[in-house]
């Protein structure tokens, strides 16, 4: 079934649309608060689509992303009782939170980097910042360090991988769609509990 080259044919129309900048902008301010899908999903493409504005696009990116975090912070600080704590609950998180302030006991304000950095939910740590009463400026400051490199990183791929890298990836975008899927549905069996 040819369902994942079909998506990303859609989803390269996507990144080229004019409003482009405007949506990666704010998922990347959402997702630094609540929203579960990674600004790389929008930021990949659109760096491929338009290499040439790639820089942009992971500057854009950052910045909302930050500015999302910061926001994301304020809640935990001033509206965890009344607004986060019930949508924590809502959602089943509570294990996450748990874990996120065990993070921050261990590691302190190097957690902010690693979260912004790596595919763990950086939302649940932006939160968890606030109600901590982390000091506001070093958290702004490692978010913009972590989440530029990541997004940097994201476009200079993008640019450096170019033509080639997205023949391959249409060559072999069902496969690696069904193989991600698969691995998803194997990490939730395994980490449910």
């Amino acid at each position: 079934m040819k369902i994942f080259s079909r998506l990303y044919r859609r989803v390269m129309m996507w990144a080229v649309h004019r409003h482009a900048p405007v949506y990666l902008s704010m998922t990347s301010f959402v997702e630094s608060i609540f929203w579960p899908v990674p600004v790389d999903v929008m930021l990949a493409p659109m760096a491929l689509a338009r290499p040439e504005r790639a820089w942009r696009y992971a500057a854009l990116a950052t910045l909302f992303s930050v500015l999302g975090a910061a926001f994301g912070y304020l809640l935990g600080y001033a509206l965890w009782e009344p607004v986060v704590q019930p949508f924590i609950t809502t959602m089943g998180y509570e294990g996450k939170m748990d874990i996120a302030r065990q993070w921050f006991d261990q590691w302190g304000i190097w957690v902010i980097f690693i979260a912004s950095f790596t595919p763990i939910p950086y939302k649940v740590f932006t939160v968890t910042a606030g109600l901590l009463q982390m000091a506001f400026l070093p958290f702004l400051l490692i978010s913009l360090v972590g989440r530029g490199l990541r997004f940097f990183l994201v476009s200079g791929m993008m640019v450096w991988g170019g033509v080639r890298m997205e023949r391959k990836l249409i060559q072999y975008i069902d496969i690696l769609g069904w193989l991600c899927l698969a691995a998803v549905v194997v990490a939730y069996l395994l980490l449910r509990h």
